[in-house]
């Protein structure tokens, strides 16, 4: 069986391997991770290096 390792989503802090995986849209510098479900609900997310907020 493998091993299936996941990410940290940025917006709720969950464990996933259901996932968007992008460079912040304004900074480019901090990789943000999103959930399918925060995805699908539109959580926001927050950039620790500029602070930038996106949906």
């Amino acid at each position: 069986m493998a091993n299936t390792q996941g990410k940290v989503c940025s917006s709720c802090g969950k464990l996933t391997i259901r996932y968007a995986e992008f460079n912040c849209p304004q900074c480019g510098e901090e990789v943000i991770i999103r959930c399918h479900e925060c995805r699908k609900t539109h959580t926001k997310y927050k950039c620790s290096k500029c602070e930038f907020e996106g949906p």
